[in-house]
């Protein structure tokens, strides 16, 4: 069963947006585009500041829509929130040890989407390093190491997390080595990600129940984002908001996000928060070279979600 119920309001209204992107956006075919929304109602049960345990947060229904939300895809830097919870669990359990280059490594990873911080956290998870390809019994305790993330998310028995894979690292230009042998002579090895996993990840952030309250609450604060074109950090000339889901919303929203882009996808993770409206969580996955590249798709999209909104509301 899914961690949302299924809303026939919510149903409708994300249909008829879908049907309206489509047809604005031709090169969105049908194919091309996966979507999780869920919806908040009072009592909210997010941004609490762990005021819930994990048990009673589990226990509160949340209605929800998932448009091809259990479709395996390549999730870019959207990744980095699986990697986020997972440092985190390994520093709750003393796993690992905690450090000033460590935190800077966790910081830039999520708010500048690095993807050297990136490395050096997928490194401190999993014990191992990038390098020349390795010899035959080396390379499999190397793989079986890499792959200790995948067993962590597993072991949570999440029916949203049983078909991910999450040990790659990210890249800028492409892996080399035994990272390029990682991933499969077809990239058959190459992270993958659905909506509803990504959706039932950031509930459990936001719901201050990832790890513990307190770590989630430091989550929390990295995956805020500015709605201030001034205040905007650049990474190769792109931010987390323009383009994405942020862009279109009103100045007086905010927002907690991790967006990932590349040659070939685009996409998004947000709970949002706007006065006069239900809190709100959304996922959109986009894929083919031409929407990636198109900055218009995901925060028409968002508007769209807002306006359907503020009609419930009527």
């Amino acid at each position: 069963m899914p961690f949302f119920d299924r809303d026939e309001q919510l149903n409708t209204a994300a249909k008829e947006i879908l049907q309206t992107t489509r047809q604005r956006f031709p090169t969105l075919t049908r194919d091309k585009i996966a979507l999780t929304w869920i919806v908040y109602e009072e009592p909210v049960i997010v941004n609490t500041g762990g005021a819930l345990s994990a048990a009673e947060f589990w226990q509160y229904p949340v209605k929800g829509f998932s448009y091809r939300g259990m479709e395996r895809i390549y999730p870019a830097s959207v990744v980095k929130l699986f990697y986020l919870v997972a440092i985190q669990e390994w520093l709750k359990g003393n796993m690992i040890a905690d450090s000033l280059e460590l935190d800077r490594a966790i910081r830039d990873t999520i708010v500048e989407s690095s993807n050297d911080a990136t490395s050096l956290l997928v490194d401190i998870l999993t014990g191992t390093t990038s390098g020349p390809e390795l010899p035959a019994q080396p390379f499999e305790t190397w793989k079986k190491q890499r792959n200790i993330v995948n067993r962590y998310y597993q072991s949570l028995k999440w029916e949203e997390f049983e078909s991910i894979n999450v040990n790659q690292k990210t890249w800028s230009d492409g892996a080399y080595g035994r990272e390029r042998a990682f991933l499969g002579e077809l990239m058959e090895n190459r992270n993958m990600l659905t909506t509803d996993a990504v959706a039932r990840l950031l509930h459990s952030i936001i719901g201050g129940v990832a790890v513990s309250a307190e770590r989630s609450q430091k989550m929390m604060k990295l995956l805020k984002r500015s709605l201030n074109p001034a205040e905007f950090v650049d990474c190769d000339g792109e931010n987390q908001i323009t383009g994405f889901l942020g862009e279109s919303l009103p100045a007086n929203a905010q927002i907690w996000s991790k967006a990932g882009w590349m040659s070939r996808v685009r996409h998004d993770a947000a709970y949002i928060e706007i006065p006069n409206l239900p809190p709100y969580l959304l996922t959109v996955f986009t894929e083919g070279k031409e929407n990636a590249q198109n900055r218009s798709i995901l925060p028409f999209i968002s508007q769209s979600i807002v306006e359907a909104l503020i009609s419930f509301q009527k």
